[in-house]
């Protein structure tokens, strides 16, 4: 098949995954040819304009193979946190060293990496910045450690590797632990917080990571070769910004804080029996300030963000209303779904 395109080929891996079909709409808006590489189907309107191969990034030749022809690579896919632990260490660690090295022998000068701030674990500090001390906390955030140490072996062997570590990201198709929210805002409940929610919580909306991902994509390696924090500029306590999302489904709810102490040691409890799909880095840094600089960002690649965490929230609560019937009676693991509330479903009911 034949796709018309004025501007360079890009590889997305993980091209059919939340933030690679939202960076896919952006692109192909500016012209570039996608390849999306995911093992999971590119069911989305835009397939017809993309080149699509089903592939897993722990097979290197399949891999190899796609990397052929693309001109440069957006390496999006990871196996998130309710992942075994063997699965995120081989696609997150070994399928990056698979991904920068198909790129290197293919030719490809530029491989921009999507970690996350997950690397920095629980700080003593905020703001954060990209030379604090890393520590990731569980399986996920020591695996996209030593995947962005991945990255800095590359970047010694002279490929530019531009590494961004952006906060929760949400928008349109994002689902996952935000749909929690979501629901139980769309049925008419309140919705619970641990702590009082006083703290200040960044987040991102997935069109402002897509721009910072286009700026080290286009930019010159001098420039973008680094490491970059991403996030929201405006952004208030926990319980304004998830307050926004009771107010638009408009029934009068509020936010509800429960006692961080003994609400966090219940959803440890509940973690190990796999009644809650929440993990460990959502609940033990719920309360918590956390938030990052964007300052080199913006003062280095020019990047502004658009979306508060109020629009950006209220931006996803829409889609997701306007999309419910697409995804009610599904669930799973990937941000595409809704998590499985587990005993969660029952206790909304007293909210």
């Amino acid at each position: 098949m034949s796709i018309e395109r004025s501007g360079p080929t890009v590889l997305i891996t993980g091209g059919a995954g939340f933030l690679g079909i939202n960076l896919t709409r952006y692109l192909l808006k500016k012209g570039w040819r996608v390849i999306s590489y995911d093992i999971a189907p590119f069911d989305y309107p835009e397939r017809s304009r993309i080149v699509e191969v089903s592939g897993d990034i722990r097979d290197p030749d399949r891999l190899k193979a796609a990397a052929g022809e693309a001109d440069i690579v957006a390496h999006t896919a990871a196996a998130l946190p309710l992942y075994t632990p063997e699965d995120i260490y081989t696609t997150d660690v070994l399928g990056t060293r698979n991904v920068l090295e198909a790129a290197r022998q293919s030719g490809i000068e530029r491989v921009a990496h999507i970690s996350s701030t997950a690397v920095y674990g629980i700080p003593d500090h905020h703001p954060i910045y990209e030379d604090d001390r890393l520590d990731g906390v569980g399986p996920y955030g020591e695996a996209k450690i030593l995947a962005e140490y991945e990255c800095l072996k590359y970047r010694a062997r002279g490929m530019c590797v531009p590494i961004l570590r952006p906060k929760s990201f949400i928008g349109p198709e994002r689902l996952g632990v935000f749909a929690l929210l979501y629901n139980w805002a769309k049925e008419g409940h309140g919705f619970p917080m641990i702590g009082r929610g006083g703290n200040r919580y960044q987040l991102l909306d997935v069109e402002d990571l897509c721009e910072a991902i286009f700026l080290c994509l286009i930019l010159d390696r001098e420039t973008v070769n680094d490491t970059f924090n991403i996030g929201a500029a405006e952004f208030g306590t926990m319980r304004e910004d998830y307050q926004a999302v009771l107010d638009e489904a408009g029934y009068g709810k509020k936010i509800k804080g429960i006692p961080a102490g003994p609400a966090v040691f219940l959803l440890r409890v509940l973690e190990k029996l796999r009644l809650s799909p929440l993990y460990k880095w959502v609940y033990e840094t719920a309360a918590k300030d956390s938030f990052v600089s964007i300052e080199k960002a913006v003062n280095v690649l020019g990047w502004q963000s658009k979306y508060s965490n109020r629009e950006a929230l209220i931006r996803n609560y829409r889609w997701y209303l306007a999309n419910y019937d697409r995804f009610a009676r599904q669930s799973g693991i990937s941000h595409r779904v809704p998590w499985k509330q587990g005993i969660l479903s029952i206790a909304k009911h007293f909210f």
